[in-house]
């Protein structure tokens, strides 16, 4: 056999149903799921949120308000992407050529391609900065040999997440108590002063809470990509909820705690001072390591999508470009953070809409099925959506840019197809199976 047809056989043995539903022998357990879901879930940027709002609010009972109310969203939001998923078991990339159209649904997948392409590449950078500054080793080498490493687990697929998953997942949950928990042993006055403590800044709750959103919010929106594998729709929709309501509530309390102790807002400085310099960077290490192979695995399946190519090889490229555009994202990362809150909510809200309320939660088998070339009226509700969370107001029960966006998108939708394609009427959906 000539080392062409080799790669062409590894690349179609890996290539993790990217446009097709997930066989029933290839669909995992709540355990398996669980683990995938807190591995994506478990990331240290989270951390670094975490410490921005604990210096901005105190800790009992404001911020924890704050994160509740943030994950909330995420988490409902997921688990209507969760279900659509495990009852589909369908990638976010194909849901969306049901919502955007054959063609249509290459934007909205460019776009959640590229962004996840740039959360690994900042995810690499966040590995190698704490590293060279505590350890004193150059960072291109730890970037170039971060990338490759998160990259070949991409490449092999879902398997290999699954198992690093399983590793990392316990891994973390102690490394992040333990610094809790040094953190309420260093300070006077333990867990009573570090809950009584005012904030260094001053920050209103709606601003939190999108702050909480919008730091997970592109990865919410990709949670079919996943939960694709789960065995039944219930698997599906816990642990995604167990996922984004209690994995990255956890991250923020971590971050937080540590912030409120030390004053630093930074996860690995605030590890160092702790003196869990070792342990902190393993944390670091294995928390961007899982999170990092979701989102170039997420990469992969989108740009499969818009080009037809195996995935293998898209994530091999995918994994280049967020390498060496590593250092460039980590220098601009709140500004990355405000893109992803404005612009890719709506993506979500409009798979929801179109799977719920125009298709009652029955959607035809793909390859049977004729696809729109370009849905307009989910490009409308995508710019209405973009519009409206863009001028959301700065404070009260309204100034929730990411969740705006959201509920827009839905609404925006059901009217716009309804005048766009009114001929159509119910029929459509009447006509699923």
């Amino acid at each position: 056999m000539s080392e062409q047809q080799e790669n062409k056989n590894y690349a179609a043995a890996h290539d993790d149903y990217a446009l097709t539903p997930v066989p029933e022998n290839a669909r995992r357990g709540l355990l398996s799921m669980s683990a995938v879901m807190l591995g994506f879930t478990f990331f240290a940027a989270s951390m670094w949120t975490g410490g921005t709002l604990g210096q901005g609010f105190k800790l009992w009972p404001d911020l924890i308000i704050v994160i509740l109310a943030g994950n909330l969203i995420l988490g409902g939001y997921g688990a209507l992407l969760g279900y659509a998923a495990a009852k589909t078991n369908l990638s976010t990339h194909i849901l969306s050529r049901y919502a955007f159209g054959s063609f249509g649904s290459k934007l909205p997948s460019m776009m959640l391609a590229i962004t996840q392409i740039g959360w690994f590449g900042v995810g690499v950078a966040m590995f190698a900065y704490p590293i060279n500054k505590f350890m004193d080793i150059p960072n291109l080498p730890l970037i170039l040999g971060g990338g490759i490493v998160m990259t070949y687990t991409v490449v092999v697929g879902f398997k290999a997440i699954e198992w690093l998953s399983a590793i990392a997942v316990p891994a973390i949950l102690i490394l992040g108590f333990t610094s809790v928990a040094t953190a309420i042993s260093d300070t006077e006055g333990g867990l009573d002063t570090l809950m009584n403590l005012n904030p260094v800044e001053n920050m209103s709750m709606a601003v939190g809470i999108a702050l909480a959103v919008g730091s997970f919010i592109s990865g919410a929106t990709l949670t079919p990509d996943f939960v694709r594998y789960a065995r039944t729709r219930r698997v599906g929709v816990i642990a995604t909820i167990i996922g984004f309501t209690f994995g990255n509530s956890l991250m923020f309390i971590f971050g937080a705690v540590g912030a409120t102790a030390t004053g630093m807002s930074d996860i690995a400085e605030v590890l160092a001072q702790q003196g869990l310099l070792g342990a902190g960077i393993a944390l670091l290490v294995l928390n961007i390591w899982t999170t990092n192979d979701n989102a170039l695995y997420a990469a992969g399946l989108g740009l499969t999508n818009i080009t037809g190519l195996k995935r293998v090889h898209l994530v091999l490229a995918a994994g280049a470009v967020g390498t060496i555009l590593a250092d460039f994202l980590y220098n601009n990362f709140v500004s990355w953070l405000v893109f992803l809150s404005v612009s890719l909510p709506p993506i979500g809200g409009i798979i929801i809409s179109d799977f719920y309320l125009r298709c009652k939660a029955r959607y035809p088998d793909p390859a049977q099925y004729a696809f729109k070339h370009i849905n307009w009226a989910a490009m409308a509700a995508w710019a209405t959506a973009i519009c409206v969370s863009v001028i959301s107001p700065a404070d009260g029960i309204f100034s929730i840019a990411p969740l705006n966006a959201i509920i827009t998108a839905m609404l925006a939708y059901v009217l716009f197809y309804k005048l766009i394609y009114r001929k159509e009427g119910a029929a459509l959906s009447r006509s699923y199976p």
